[in-house]
């Protein structure tokens, strides 16, 4: 015959219990809470050396027909295959834009501005920043993605100062554009133009990486021993455009320099084993290259940025 008497502490637990057993039968209904999609922090901090970088996100985008974009010289049988193999579809793609900010100690240098002012500045001000702080903004190129955030005749950075490629400028200058004229335009007085080689500040180097656009600028970041890369356009996709860097890109002015430009700044990080920040890299955007096959592998960064 089986035992069914309480023993003293059992007892003593389920009288304690009777006044929450509405609670717990029901806790289920009342623990729901709404769906409310998917969410990407605004910012990631690193160390490079004695700097400091944030990598911030100011915008993001889904998008359909990918190959309208990527790899529009494959045929999309290949397309496909290719998205496939690596986990993600050939129907859909989410863009992130993605300035990179850098604190060297003494100044702090905002590396693009995203496509609006109220994307960079909510971006910034997650990561504790107000945009009156950045001494600094340097502008990659001049597509509308990355000289959103400005501010134009109303300037959204009211303290700083204006880096970019001579040659960049005068690309955009001799031609008619909107966003050009808005954003940039207004303070062209404010602007300090650099060459291949020109510094921003001490560390941080501007390095040619035309295709893209004309005077496109990538730019090497260094302190302490320590080096990391920010490639702006140079690679949009870390598979349809860095595992495949012959894929044309609908964006690269230049198709043919583009992809000459990719093989020849991925091979240098690959080599010399040296990260790197991509404005539409997946968030927080900052990771390694090694080459493979014909290519390279994009290997995102983990705990190697928390050690300076």
């Amino acid at each position: 015959m089986t035992d069914t008497r309480l023993s003293r502490r059992q007892a003593m637990f389920a009288a304690s219990a009777l006044p929450f057993a509405p609670l717990l039968m029901t806790g289920a209904a009342q623990a729901a809470v709404p769906l409310q999609g998917p969410a990407m922090p605004l910012f990631h901090r690193a160390k490079v050396g004695g700097f400091e970088v944030t990598t911030l996100l100011a915008g993001s985008r889904e998008g359909d027909k990918p190959q309208e974009t990527f790899g529009m010289n494959v045929p999309a049988e290949e397309f496909a295959a290719v998205s496939a193999a690596n986990f993600i579809p050939d129907d859909k793609t989410f863009n992130s834009f993605a300035p990179v900010l850098v604190n060297t100690g003494s100044e702090l240098v905002l590396f693009d501005t995203g496509l609006s002012a109220e994307g960079i500045t909510a971006a910034l001000a997650a990561a504790g920043i107000a945009p009156d702080q950045v001494d600094v903004v340097v502008l990659t190129h001049m597509h509308g993605d990355h000289i959103g955030g400005l501010g134009g005749a109303t300037p959204t950075f009211a303290n700083a100062r204006y880096v970019t490629g001579a040659a960049e400028h005068n690309n955009w200058s001799q031609a008619a554009n909107e966003g050009f004229d808005a954003n940039v335009k207004p303070l062209n007085d404010k602007f300090t133009f650099l060459d291949d080689g020109g510094s921003v500040v001490s560390g941080i180097t501007a390095m040619a990486a035309p295709g893209h656009t004309p005077g496109h600028f990538a730019y090497r970041i260094e302190s302490n021993g320590a080096q990391l890369a920010v490639l702006a356009d140079t690679t949009n996709h870390y598979v349809w455009s860095l595992a495949y860097p012959d894929w044309e890109v609908r964006f690269d002015q230049d198709k043919t320099q583009a992809a000459a430009t990719r093989r020849q700044m991925l091979g240098m990080l690959a080599a010399d084993r040296i990260a790197f920040a991509g404005y539409h890299m997946p968030f927080p955007g900052i990771g390694f290259v090694e080459a493979a096959g014909d290519g390279f592998r994009y290997v995102p960064a983990s705990y190697q940025f928390m050690f300076g």
